[in-house]
């Protein structure tokens, strides 16, 4: 039955299951469809997000509603994003049903939330507090801290092996493109872990919470693509040198020398050394470092060649970047 907290109704696992029938959903993997079934576990996140009163929070991904109802009794106002059109056709339902003088604080959008620009009303959202589906949680993070300056703080439950790794820092054996990017906008931590018998239908792993608390960037705004592109090429290879790994995005090995010497950063120091500083101090000194000028060939004094003397043309290759890539195991949302 339905669990009355201290501020608002929380949802049980029939109540889950009820409205998942109402609405006609069988969980699916595609789009990470495994919801919080425990109001204990939904009072620990509630709790552990620190809203205030003042707070208009922005979740994503509200499924069925479970979190929904607890944020809107910690919150001044939700604003909720879903891609599954049964579901955001729902959720003003399932809150007008078991939490009627809260349904006017709750706007819904149907969008995805990797790709959502624009959000409704005129007070924009102060907090993030999500279940995130595992394989699209680093972008969809990355995606609202970017479009959304306004949200201030927030925490985020992913895979545990994510939330891992968006809060490790330099020199974790887990530290990458994931952790340096969320840095950029906020100090980000880890703030517990969420077992696995709290979802249905359960998932083969547990659940990370991380939480985060935005922070000026190291660098101007306009930089920002070209310290990701760095950061980026970096991980790319990264048991390689910077003066490796960087020479393609640099244009040569010489001239990433050159821009890590300006930087203040040994050539033979590896990416996963540095912090997202030290990034932006790279893409700072690249500017000031110019690209070598083109070899041309002055063909008045060069013999002509015909073609069948003529050598074919090497063509230089630049090694591709890898992104590297996300868990995609189970999806809980």
């Amino acid at each position: 039955m339905t669990d009355q907290s201290l501020d608002g109704p929380l949802l049980g696992p029939a109540e889950i299951r009820e409205l998942a029938e109402r609405a006609g959903i069988r969980p699916t993997k595609t789009l990470g469809q495994n919801f919080v079934i425990d109001p204990n576990t939904i009072r620990r996140i509630v709790a552990t997000a620190h809203l205030t009163s003042d707070d208009h929070v922005l979740e994503v991904g509200p499924g069925l509603g479970s979190l929904t109802l607890g944020l809107l009794a910690a919150s001044s106002a939700v604003t909720a994003v879903e891609i599954d059109p049964p579901l955001a056709a729902q959720l003003p339902e399932t809150v007008e049903r078991f939490y009627p003088e809260a349904a006017s604080r709750l706007n819904m959008v149907l969008d995805d939330a990797a790709r959502v620009t624009a959000l409704p009303g005129d007070t924009p959202p102060t907090a993030l507090v999500a279940n995130l589906p595992y394989n699209v949680a680093v972008p969809v993070l990355l995606h609202i801290l970017e479009m959304f300056p306004t949200v201030r703080h927030g925490l985020v439950m992913v895979q545990d092996e994510v939330a891992d790794r968006l809060a490790a820092g330099p020199g974790s054996r887990v530290y990458g493109v994931p952790s340096v990017k969320a840095n950029w906008y906020a100090a980000v931590s880890k703030a517990g872990v969420i077992g696995k018998n709290v979802f249905w239908p359960a998932p083969k792993i547990a659940s990370g919470l991380v939480r985060f608390e935005r922070r000026e960037p190291p660098a101007d705004e306009s930089l920002r693509k070209e310290v990701f592109a760095v950061i980026d090429a970096a991980f790319a290879q990264r048991r390689k040198t910077l003066r490796a790994a960087l020479s393609g995005w640099a244009g040569s090995g010489a001239r990433a020398e050159e821009i890590l010497r300006a930087a203040g950063i040994e050539p033979s120091e590896r990416g996963e050394k540095l912090d997202v500083t030290a990034f932006a101090r790279i893409a700072q000194a690249a500017s000031t470092v110019s690209r070598p000028q083109a070899i041309t060939q002055e063909t008045t004094q060069e013999p002509l060649q015909t073609p069948t003397q003529a050598e074919p043309e090497l063509e230089q290759q630049t090694p591709a970047r890898e992104s590297q890539p996300e868990p995609t195991t189970e999806n809980p949302v």
